[in-house]
Formats: C-alpha cells, structure tokens, sequence
C-alpha cells in the first residue's frame, strides 16, 4: 500500500534536506505543501530503510509551521492541549493513528514494528508538531484542530487543510 502524498522529486528532496538538517533516512512522501509548493507534512513509511521503526507516519516539517508549533509548546502548550481535549480522546486518537500507520507496514513483516501513537506516544501529548502535522493532512485529530486555533489566535501563518 502507497504512502498518502506525493512522490518527492529532486526539488523535495532537497527542500527536505534543508528542513531536517540531514538526508532523510526512510521514504516518504509529501502529504502537505505551501502555497508555493514547498513540503509542510511528510508522509513516513512506518520503518525507515534499515528496519528501524518509525512512530511518526506524519512529520511536521514546513520551518514556518515548525517555528509556531515550537513557540506553543514552549509557552506550555502540551500540558495545555492534554487537559483541554481529555486522556479519553486522546487514547482514541493514539488508537486511530497507530492503527493508519500499521496498515502501512510491509505485509509479512516479522522484526520490530513502531508502537504507540501520534509521534510514538501511548498516552497523552508528547509533540504538538506531530499532532499538527496529521491534522494538517487531513487527520482526524482533536489536539492538531485545537493548534491550528492556537496558531489563527496569534495570528500565526501556516499551510491549508488538506482534507
């Protein structure tokens, strides 16, 4: 089963270089761009090429959208997220995810598989970045929603909804 997204050409993969700061190490796809076409969200196979899993099926990755997210979580977003959207949602949301990552996984795979939810999380909020990112590409996700209201309420730019 494909990855959600785009192939990345020549021009991804060098925007995505500069981005992470290194070359990726599993394959991908882009899952969300700028207005300008530069990559926002990467979509992750879920096991990067030498078989180490990968939680994070969704990347946050755009430097506008990662600056805002980081200044969020530095003013004690997380915390904030977590007791506003409740344990109960959010293990739903883990749930929902790990179960769209692991439907990605190569058939007949037998060694270390990823685990946990959104960013590898098993409960609560561990990353605002990751929840974003799904959000972002169309994911069903509370506590993504509840950045992106953040985010318009300091007038802080980030890409469009993918839905």
């Amino acid at each position: 089963m494909g990855l959600p997204g785009d192939a990345p050409g020549a021009a991804d993969e060098a925007a995505v270089r500069h981005l992470l700061g290194r070359d990726p190490q599993g394959e991908y796809t882009v899952a969300v761009r700028d207005a300008a076409g530069a990559p926002v969200v990467l979509c992750n196979a879920p096991l990067l090429r030498d078989g180490t899993p990968m939680p994070t099926f969704y990347w946050l990755c755009g430097a506008v959208e990662v600056a805002a997210v980081s200044r969020l979580e530095a003013d004690g977003a997380v915390d904030e997220a977590e007791s506003e959207i409740g344990l109960d949602a959010l293990d739903d949301i883990h749930r929902r995810y790990a179960a769209m990552r692991d439907a990605h996984m190569p058939a007949g795979h037998t060694g270390p598989a990823p685990s946990g939810g959104v960013g590898g999380t098993r409960r609560g909020v561990k990353c605002l970045h990751a929840h974003f990112g799904w959000w972002l590409a169309g994911g069903d996700d509370a506590v993504g929603e509840w950045v992106a209201r953040r985010l318009a309420q300091a007038g802080a730019t980030h890409a469009a909804r993918h839905a």
